[in-house]
């Protein structure tokens, strides 16, 4: 039989037992001390202000200019037609040359007209000579009547001989006249320099038979003219700005325009002013206006649409500033600038127009102010930012 336990033993047990319970239970209780001191010490700390690049506006001079489109036109646009009849002898140039004025450029069959003309000087020559026997006569029967060897009545008879040789001269004078131009309407020339189009007809037709039959077109591309039209506020503006500084009509037409293609960069085509009609359309409400430009090297044809920008004035401390730098929401377009606090503050705008990368402040903003140029999704009005300045570098004007 096995030997049962003492209670000595027993007991010496059961007091190891609770004095590593209780072991345990005082070394969490400081472990849980440990952790709530640890909490205790740790307090939130809020992050930096977020970093924004910003700038105060760029300040230089700015040309306010008026802006629109139009179409260009031929300062001279002129038919070639036959004006009188024949068949058509020969074409002297070739489809879509420039020719310069004067070269001839159609043939109508000279010879009948040259002998028109052979004709008439004859008939003018035969008139000459009566002319000279009646006047010759009529001085003759003038001397007599003096002597009273003739009648009165002779020598009237020789005044009107004489009078009618003068008229029949002057007729024969006219006759030869008329043929001399229908001889000369027998070649068609250039009434200017320019650019012939296509013929219309061919050779051997017969041309100007019941009325004047169209042979070709000239057009004279240099210069050339550029139609466009203009509100009713730009002009009352342009004119209080003409009455401001004293321009006459006549200066007016010296204000220089400046075009572009739709393919083009900028406006690289220059002239000037050319005429304003004297009365709005009261249907468009808007001025008919047209300049004329050189044109050279024909890069402009009739026709094209193009754009037109007119110098008005000059702002000489003008406000540009980084068009990325506007927003815009239902109020307007705006910008986010910094104040002394380093606080963002929205900044309500006026813009002007686009100078390259920057954009014209017409109104809103100061020339101190500092304008958050990048960073925007960072900065939020009334919150503070880190600001790291960064000047804007100056373009050259744009030429758009």
């Amino acid at each position: 039989m096995k030997a049962s336990r003492s209670p000595a033993r027993l007991r010496s047990h059961g007091t190891v037992t609770q004095k590593g319970a209780a072991a345990c239970r005082a070394a969490f209780a400081v472990a849980a001390m440990g952790i709530l001191s640890a909490c205790e010490q740790n307090t939130f700390v809020p992050p930096p202000p977020p970093k924004v690049e910003v700038a105060p506006p760029l300040q230089r001079p700015f040309t306010r200019y008026l802006e629109a489109t139009g179409n260009t036109a031929a300062i001279k646009n002129v038919d070639l037609v036959a004006r009188v009849q024949g068949f058509l002898q020969s074409i002297n140039y070739k489809d879509g040359d420039f020719v310069k004025e004067g070269t001839s450029l159609f043939t109508i069959e000279p010879d009948t007209y040259k002998l028109k003309l052979e004709q008439a000087q004859a008939a003018e020559s035969g008139a000459q000579a009566s002319v000279r026997q009646t006047e010759a006569d009529f001085k003759r029967q003038q001397e007599l009547v003096q002597r009273q060897a003739v009648s009165q009545a002779t020598l009237d008879n020789s005044t009107a001989a004489r009078d009618n040789a003068q008229a029949s001269l002057l007729q024969a004078q006219v006759n030869t006249k008329i043929a001399a131009v229908n001889y000369g309407y027998t070649n068609v020339v250039a009434p200017f320099d320019g650019v012939v189009s296509a013929h219309l007809v061919s050779v051997g037709e017969l041309v100007g038979a019941s009325s004047p039959t169209q042979l070709a077109t000239i057009v004279a591309l240099d210069p050339i003219y550029v139609n466009f039209n203009v509100n009713e506020q730009d002009v009352l503006r342009i004119r209080e700005e003409a009455r401001r500084r004293g321009l006459t009509p006549d200066d007016l037409r010296q204000v220089p325009i400046e075009v572009g293609l739709q393919t083009e960069t900028g406006f690289p085509h220059k002239g000037t002013l050319d005429y304003a009609a004297t009365t709005l359309n009261q249907s468009t409400g808007t001025l008919p206006v047209r300049g004329v430009l050189p044109n050279a090297d024909r890069a402009l044809l009739p026709g094209f649409f193009v754009r037109i920008r007119v110098p008005l004035d000059q702002v000489q401390n003008a406000l540009l500033v980084p068009d990325v730098a506007l927003g815009s929401d239902q109020a307007g377009r705006y910008v986010l600038v910094v104040n002394g606090e380093n606080v963002v503050e929205q900044r309500k705008v006026r813009v002007g127009p686009l100078e390259g990368e920057l954009r014209v402040i017409e109104e809103g903003l100061k020339a101190d102010d500092r304008v958050i140029t990048a960073g925007l999704l960072r900065a939020i009005p009334g919150q503070k930012v880190d600001p790291q300045l960064k000047i804007v570098e100056a373009q050259p004007a744009s030429a758009k």
